[in-house]
């Protein structure tokens, strides 16, 4: 049999578990990868593809949307210690938003005098070096492993592409020194050690006791409510958390929303914030949220009952879970919920049923109510220089059609933009379950997985600058993937000024009126895209507003990437 560098192995591992893209920034460690995709590609064969991305924030945030768009978590390659670094948020933020995938770094070589294959051949090879490189993402990871040959390449890539699909999905690292990739290997030992097939586990449902009790729960529930926040990232939740809600007649907020998770224009869906509507709750169902409520700002009913049903009901990543819970449940939402509806139809008596179609009717109400409010804020377009956010994104939501994709990282202004662009269907909004910004390579992920459909990034200046956007605007134009980015600026960072007042209503930072939270005035954020050719426009007049709109959705149907700046009340001026 023939041989082969570990490096061949690490490649066909990566496709036998169905890796698709290699979201990369490479550098001396990843010699015998680059080597070894030419030889592939020299003789005809094919791997994974692999994205260039030009800052490891980028390649980490890409990954997240393409695997939050499919289902799928892809490979980030990173540089030694640096890029791993580099890639903390990112594996923050992944594991925050339950989202698989493998980061891969490549480790400073071992040996220094030629010995090996791969030894150290430039200074920077001895300062690439820490002790624990795996530390510097460990608390962010399910798994971490150094590679130590190509005979175990494959049972290694196996096993991390099940950690990571498994459970609550999330990120896992995997690192190999350059002399360990560029070692050869006789494939008869590859072979032998090479795994049987596997799969990772799947998302498991509960006997049917426990769903009884929790039927027993809803139909005694006078004032029911349900809190979610990523329950959506299976499409088949949404459907069970409608059917649920509009069964038993059960408002559904979503707190801090990573996925859609109830079609925004069900009589049901209640809103965002749930906190201080919780007072004549008698029954709250969590499913799947980290933070349901925040506790400062809560009204709870002390005799309500709290179930929480989630993929990771023990919060095993958060030293601190103090939320109250009666009931608590580790179990795949979408078939619990389907069951628990099945069981009230069944067996619910007609005490239930009329109570449930009451509510329902008062929420159908409440709903219709909402929706007028939210039009009217629309309505309020601002004034020149300080456009309203609600009618920012009502524009937007103008000209996007049901499956087109909303990735928004708006902090300060969320409520408005997700309140005016109503999403309906499954995976078609996508947020951040962590709190690291910059996450504007999510909706070039999004688009990767979906180039039919227009991609719209609602980003504040603040944000979109932590997006490293230079480096999103190169592969948008490499990979053919133009955005649709609108930026509301606002001139900093209002969340800075906004947690300050929270804290100290009454301080000297308000009465100096100095946040240290201004980026500055005149910055024309919409010139990046001339860099690569795109579109960029900047709006500070109502009136030009929606013909703006018009022309960047044309340039980016045309196959430019395309920027909006939209200037909004400034935080330095209020």
């Amino acid at each position: 049999m023939s041989q082969h560098s570990a490096t061949h192995y690490l490649l066909e591992a990566f496709c036998d578990v169905g890796i698709e893209y290699l979201f990369c920034n490479l550098g001396t460690d990843h010699v015998p990868i680059i080597e070894e995709l030419a030889r592939w590609k020299q003789e005809g064969r094919r791997g994974p593809e692999v994205i260039l991305c030009a800052h490891e924030n980028l390649a980490m945030h890409m990954a997240m949307g393409y695997a939050m768009a499919t289902g799928r978590g892809q490979a980030v390659l990173v540089h030694v210690d640096v890029g791993t670094a580099n890639a903390a948020m990112g594996m923050h933020n992944l594991l925050r938003s339950r989202v698989p995938c493998l980061l891969f770094a490549g480790k400073a070589p071992f040996t220094g005098r030629g010995e090996l294959p791969g030894s150290r051949d430039t200074f920077v090879n001895f300062l690439q070096e820490p002790f624990d490189q795996a530390g510097l993402v460990r608390p962010y990871a399910k798994w971490t492993y150094d590679l130590p040959s190509g005979m175990v390449a494959k049972s290694v890539v196996a096993r991390a592409h099940i950690v990571m699909h498994s459970g609550a999905p999330g990120p896992v690292f995997l690192s190999a020194a350059r002399e360990v990739l560029m070692a050869e290997q006789p494939e008869s030992e590859v072979l032998a050690h090479a795994p049987p097939r596997q799969r990772a586990l799947a998302p498991a449902g509960l006997d049917d006791a426990s769903v009884s009790q929790l039927a027993r729960m809803i139909s005694a529930a006078r004032a029911p409510v349900l809190i979610t926040a990523y329950a959506g990232r299976n499409p088949e939740a949404l459907d069970a958390i409608d059917a649920l809600s509009r069964l038993a007649g059960m408002r559904v907020y979503e707190s801090n929303a990573i996925h859609v998770n109830i079609p925004r224009d069900s009589p049901c869906f209640s809103g965002f914030v749930a906190g201080a509507e919780l007072a004549d709750a008698d029954l709250v169902l969590m499913v799947d949220v980290d933070v349901p409520w925040v506790p400062k700002y809560a009204k709870l009913n002390p005799q309500a009952r709290f179930a929480l049903i989630d993929i990771d009901a023990l919060k095993r990543d958060m030293p601190i879970w103090d939320f109250p819970v009666d009931v608590r449940l580790q179990a795949d939402a979408a078939s619990v919920l389907r069951r628990v509806a099945e069981l009230l139809k069944k067996e619910a008596d007609d005490g239930f049923r009329t109570a449930a179609a009451t509510r329902l009717t008062a929420l159908t109400r409440r709903r219709q109510m909402l929706r007028e409010q939210t039009a009217a804020l629309a309505k309020n377009r601002g004034v020149k220089g300080q456009l309203s956010p609600a009618f920012v994104a009502a524009e937007l939501n103008k000209v996007m059609a049901p499956d087109d994709i909303l990735v928004h990282e708006t902090i300060t202004n969320v409520i408005p933009v997700m309140q005016q662009i109503e999403r309906t269907r499954p995976l078609t909004a996508f947020s951040n379950g962590g709190g690291g910004l910059g996450i504007g390579g999510v909706a070039l992920g999004a688009k990767l997985a979906h180039p039919d459909r227009l991609v719209v990034h609602v980003s504040g200046d603040g944000s979109f600058v932590f997006s490293n956007p230079l480096a999103m605007m190169l592969a948008e134009r490499r990979y053919g993937l133009p955005v649709f980015t609108v930026i509301l600026d606002n001139g900093g960072w209002g969340a800075v000024k906004g947690a300050t007042l929270r804290a100290l209503p009454d301080g000297c930072a308000r009465q100096m009126g100095d946040y240290h939270a201004v980026l500055g005035s005149g910055i024309h954020h919409e010139k990046l895209a001339e860099t690569v050719g795109g579109y960029g426009e900047c709006v500070e007049d109502p009136d030009d507003l929606a013909p703006a709109i018009q022309r960047c959705v044309h340039a980016v149907r045309s196959g430019s990437p395309a920027i909006l700046v939209v200037r909004i009340e400034r935080i330095d001026l209020v």
